[in-house]
């Protein structure tokens, strides 16, 4: 396939714009990029798709997301509305994820994947929990996942919050899945790591238990101060000190959030080359705190971006990033659109890295033919030095054209290819209100 007659944003460490480029795939695999003319004229045999003018940029990537998430839109909580960040999470979240079952989890997660390819996104790591459907929770969303065509990263939550058992079977669901994994067809695009939900609710002996099995993780650390005051009370150490002492940081671990992390536990998280994934919509709608991101990033941790199981147009948290930390410091200066695409961009691909053995989320021949056409017509000059502030002011997961992932078109002109949206929405309704009605007599 030779996608020709595009603006090609290759997202090199140049970022070279080629204003007449286009990109050669063969399988699941990039091949060229070069002028269009060089291409056509090297390739005379390909399949033609003319892009009109459209950019063609690598598929975005997601640092954290919760699929299961998707069925908490338009959910009533009865009662008063939730004080703080430790209420959400017993009024909605935890009552949410034992009211589902394999049929839900399957249903919310084709739900995201069809609003990832609808926006561009197609990398997701997401970080699942049914407390009461555990076994077998990983193949529903790779299913879906392979369905769909879609690249993921899959875990287990493990939590000591609904008893030792549940704990010891959210082990044995991590386990499982990286064994069904690995050597498989499906692990060119879905990898597995551990899961742990957070430091307040994982014992010592679950800590232990769980790095007895695995050297990286993916964890929420410090979205709000009840972490550190349980990882204090408990250890005497900040949130981030107490996981290092289980081995929980390292360069393949995510921490999600650090909303509430001092400059020593910032330290570490460089010393270990931990990834740090910031999630600007969700920690806003929480009211939880802004992370520190401006230091993080002068510190050269590895901040990376995600969204929390918000929509899956990485486009919008991009900019929010920009906006808040503008907003919580009181200075336009702060932060700015090259700092913001060093961490969705640059960063998101080293993470992915780590996932998968080509590149991802970049035009370069090599790497997997994970691209995005889109309707932006620019409309002043768009070059590799003002990318960044197009990217932010001008473009949005609704420009999206096309998606394409391991050399799949999942989307062409707006229209999806693999999976039936209109069956997976009426099929999502069911299965949600089915799932509400467990959640309200939880």
């Amino acid at each position: 396939m030779l996608i020709h007659n595009a603006t090609v944003i290759t997202y090199d460490s140049s970022n070279r714009v080629l204003t007449d480029g286009g990109v050669f795939v063969r399988g699941d695999e990039i091949c060229d990029v070069d002028e269009s003319g060089t291409l056509l004229h090297r390739y005379p045999e390909a399949e033609r798709w003319d892009a009109q003018g459209k950019l063609l940029m690598p598929g975005m990537i997601c640092a954290h997301t919760h699929f299961y998430g998707a069925f908490a839109r338009g959910m009533y909580i009865p009662g008063e509305p939730a004080k703080d960040f430790p209420e959400i999470l017993q009024k909605l979240w935890w009552p949410l994820d034992r009211s589902l079952d394999l049929d839900g989890v399957q249903s919310s997660a084709e739900v995201c994947l069809v609003d990832a390819i609808r926006n561009g996104t197609t990398t997701l790591v997401d970080h699942h929990a049914s407390q009461n459907a555990i076994d077998g929770s990983l193949d529903a969303i790779a299913a879906t996942v392979d369905a769909g065509g879609l690249r993921s990263v899959l875990c287990y939550e493990v939590t000591d919050r609904d008893g030792p058992e549940a704990a010891r079977a959210g082990i044995r669901e991590n386990i499982r899945f990286v064994e069904a994994v690995r050597g498989s067809p499906l692990a060119e695009r879905v990898a597995a790591t551990f899961g742990l939900h957070a430091s307040m609710t994982l014992s010592a002996e679950t800590l232990e238990a769980c790095r007895a099995e695995s050297s990286r993780f993916h964890v929420h650390v410090a979205e709000h101060q009840a972490d550190v005051w349980d990882s204090l009370s408990r250890s005497g150490k900040r949130t981030v000190e107490r996981l290092h002492g289980f081995d929980i940081t390292g360069a393949e671990s995510i921490f999600a959030h650090c909303v509430h992390i001092d400059s020593w536990e910032m330290a570490l998280l460089k010393e270990t080359g931990t990834f740090v994934s910031h999630q600007p919509r969700s920690n806003m709608n929480n009211a939880v705190g802004a992370a520190d991101v401006p230091a993080m990033l002068r510190g050269e941790i590895s901040l990376v971006l995600g969204n929390d199981g918000f929509s899956n147009d990485m486009f919008a948290e991009m900019k929010v990033t920009d906006q808040l930390h503008k907003v919580t410091s009181g200075d336009p200066r702060t932060l700015g659109a090259d700092k913001v695409f060093e961490m969705a961009v640059y960063n998101n691909r080293r993470l992915a890295d780590v996932f998968f053995d080509k590149p991802v989320g970049i035009l370069t021949p090599g790497a997997f033919a994970d691209l995005i056409l889109l309707d932006y017509y620019p409309t002043t000059p768009l070059n590799s030095d003002n990318l960044p502030w197009h990217i932010l002011f001008g473009i949005s997961g609704g420009h999206v054209h096309s998606s394409i992932c391991h050399g799949r078109v999942l989307m062409r002109d707006r229209e999806l290819l693999t999976l039936d949206e209109a069956e997976i929405s009426a099929r999502s309704r069911e299965r949600a209100q089915e799932t509400w009605e467990r959640f309200w007599k939880s």
